[in-house]
């Protein structure tokens, strides 16, 4: 009889908690926190689970969460282009620990863009960048239809022809990985019209770089000294003098919101420490305030 319970007790906690999440952030919005066929996880490379450093993380427990959050904030206008700002938390997180500690949401509000913030689950507190079904060829196209499809069901699009429009990724840490993947495959790579990398630039500069050759985006690389980009920042920096590219290298303190509108490939080194880099300084918020996004007021 306990076998048969388990799975309902484990939804009912799901649930619990995703209410609970929903109501946290009540005052901001409304958040949606619910499952998607589409989310990166459950995948078949990740059946057996994941092995790092000789400890093995089960698939049960760190690989079968399939939630997403979809934010949509207070006073939002719908046009018949929506705007996305697509997260990816790093190692060993979760979405709600991420939407908490990173304050996502709230440097969302602070910054008055008209555009929605969706968080996928990752790996589940697990120390891996795999991006699971968003690795997957188009893989990022039907993500992306689904939380359509999800914010229709939801009420939240009233308009029938309302579609995606311009799409930010957004990524600490490991999420770079996922990033890359959908910017070579992903089935949406024109609509990205900006990528922000939070001290995520560990590997895969060309699959960014072949991006931003195509699309002429905005690329913001926000880079440590000591969380393990450094030296993958600037040897990306010294291939674009090299092929006599410009870009803007600053210090992230001295940085301008003018020159942060006006250029679009940007490197910052920041004597930030690695999971300071999205929050400590509301960079995030300094980003999307930045961006060519919408405000939710009309000028």
């Amino acid at each position: 009889m306990k076998r048969l319970c388990l799975p309902f007790l484990l939804a009912a906690l799901a649930a619990r908690a995703a209410d609970s999440l929903e109501q946290n952030y009540a005052p901001y919005g409304q958040l949606i926190s619910t499952q998607f066929v589409t989310a990166p996880f459950p995948h078949p490379a990740r059946a057996e689970g994941h092995t790092y450093k000789e400890k093995l993380y089960p698939a049960k427990a760190h690989y079968s969460d399939s939630t997403v959050a979809i934010f949509i904030p207070k006073g939002f206008r719908e046009t018949g282009q929506i705007d996305f700002v697509v997260h990816f938390h790093g190692w060993n997180n979760t979405v709600a620990g991420t939407l908490r500690t990173y304050k996502l949401i709230e440097q969302l509000i602070e910054s008055g863009k008209n555009v929605v913030l969706v968080v996928p689950e990752g790996p589940h507190n697990a120390p891996d960048s795999f991006g699971g079904k968003l690795e997957d060829p188009d893989g990022f196209k039907r993500f992306m239809e689904e939380v359509i499809a999800t914010l229709r069901q939801k009420a939240v699009l009233k308009k029938k022809d309302s579609a995606i429009g311009g799409i930010v990724l957004s990524g600490h840490s490991g999420g770079y990985r996922v990033m890359a993947a959908i910017l070579e495959r992903g089935g949406l790579s024109a609509s990205v019209k900006e990528v922000w990398l939070f001290d995520a630039l560990y590997a895969e500069a060309d699959k960014f770089l072949a991006w931003w050759d195509k699309e002429r985006g905005r690329l913001i690389n926000i880079y440590t000294d000591n969380g393990g980009t450094k030296d993958d920042s600037e040897a990306m920096m010294e291939l674009l003098k090299k092929r006599g590219t410009i870009f803007l290298a600053v210090e992230e303190t001295k940085v301008t919101g003018e020159e942060l509108k006006t250029h679009k490939l940007v490197f910052l080194h920041t004597d930030l420490a690695h999971n300071d880099v999205v929050e400590k300084r509301k960079e995030f918020q300094l980003f999307l305030k930045t961006s060519s996004l919408a405000d939710i007021r009309a000028k």
